[in-house]
């Protein structure tokens, strides 16, 4: 009889890494750098398991780890790797460390398939390059750049001379230079909004008017990845090349309506250039940081989640565009738009195959085998994860500084 052993993962969590390993071998990683796979292995308890479910996020933070233990899930499938080098001692004083801890004891497993991700067919990258290229009804937004108000600054009431017109013959400058525009004034009374982040709403027909990859263009590997079988044309980074010239202006709609609608993020274009003017022909993707990726790549628009001060400036410096969302928000719509549903196709199959070949080859516990005949399967998406930085946006005022242009 098989008894309950600290040695063994539950049921669940083998279907859900193998289910994750079809979908995004680990052969695809860049392990150069990478720590992509099962990171923590929690004992099963089928006496106090675990729900058959699975949480999906970017980050693994304490909200989400809190998030986790209290949906009583089994697996956490964490983009990013929560443990990048080797660890010496896992304590509670280490915040990260902490809720691994935490995690383990109470038997949910971490997973983690980061570039995996990026280099599949149908991954990051795609999902990333099917917004750049999709289309909105027609005719597209026309899209400006707000224009610059100029101000005039209020004439001090202690200067009669200034405020009087009829002074200015007493003066040697005329009155109306004295009034000319000048830059306006801080009040000392603002009101900002909340940090605003995307929606974690997937991104499909029901929720948007973007049709994802419908406009005429080629698309290529930046990086190729080869000898994974079954996975020809993998790599990190997407070259796409338009048909058909595009106007930025509406690179910067699709953009916002394929990751979220966010209420900002950065463009930078290169000096003396009017954004209404500029056209794109070619756009180099990237998920996350990207310049490792599109460093060398000769393209129009660069479209990543980051990249440094001094590595957008020499990218518009040679003429080019840079568009970047806060590196997750490059990543965190694919998980509600792309992976919950391919995860849970896939992972329904596998549950099902393993279920019969445990009941199959042993002879199991009335704990056990409540597990093993337990048919659920759910994949969720984080409600707590988000990017560390949001947008906090000056109300009811007029636009102030020197727009972009």
């Amino acid at each position: 009889m098989s008894t309950y052993t600290t040695d063994k993962a539950s049921p669940f969590t083998r279907a859900v890494i193998s289910s994750m390993r079809k979908l995004y071998p680990e052969a695809l990683a860049d392990k150069s750098f990478d720590n992509t796979g099962l990171l923590l292995e929690a004992p099963f308890d089928p006496i106090r398991r675990q729900m058959n479910s699975v949480l999906l996020t970017i980050d693994l933070t304490k909200g989400v780890a809190d998030e986790a233990i209290e949906r009583k899930d089994c697996v956490v499938v964490a983009y990013h790797p929560i443990i990048f080098k080797g660890l010496k001692s896992l304590t509670l004083a280490d915040s990260q460390q902490q809720s691994l801890l935490r995690l383990a004891l109470e038997g949910i497993s971490v997973y983690s398939p980061h570039t995996a991700v990026d280099a599949a067919p149908g991954g990051l990258a795609d999902w990333l390059a099917d917004i750049v290229t999709g289309h909105l009804p027609s005719p597209e937004p026309a899209t400006h750049t707000a224009k610059e108000e100029k101000t005039e600054e209020p004439i001090p009431e202690e200067d009669e001379a200034n405020a009087n017109p009829e002074a200015k013959a007493t003066h040697d400058q005329p009155a109306e230079e004295k009034r000319r525009p000048q830059r306006p004034r801080m009040s000392m009374q603002r009101t900002y909004s909340k940090p605003t982040y995307p929606s974690h709403k997937p991104v499909d027909a029901k929720n948007t008017d973007l049709e994802p990859s419908s406009v005429d263009h080629t698309r290529s590997v930046i990086s190729p990845v080869e000898g994974v079988e079954g996975f020809e044309g993998a790599g990190m980074g997407r070259l796409i090349s338009f048909r058909e010239p595009q106007p930025l202006t509406h690179l910067v709609e699709r953009i916002a309506h394929g990751v979220g609608s966010p209420k900002g993020f950065p463009l930078a274009i290169p000096q003396g250039k009017q954004v209404e003017d500029i056209q794109i022909r070619t756009v180099g993707v990237s998920a996350g940081s990207g310049h490792s990726v599109l460093k060398g790549v000769e393209a129009d628009l660069l479209f990543t989640g980051e990249l440094s001060h001094h590595e957008a400036l020499a990218a518009t410096e040679k003429g080019q565009c840079v568009i970047t969302l806060f590196h997750s928000n490059s990543e965190r719509g694919y998980l509600s738009s792309v992976l919950r549903e391919k995860l849970t196709n896939v992972l329904k199959e596998e549950w099902e195959r393993l279920r019969k070949e445990v009941s199959d080859a042993e002879e199991l516990t009335p704990e056990w085998e409540d597990a093993v005949k337990d048919e659920d399967v759910l994949v969720e998406c984080s409600q707590q994860d988000r990017d560390p930085f949001g947008v906090v946006i000056l109300q009811s005022s007029k636009q102030e500084g020197k727009p972009l242009s």
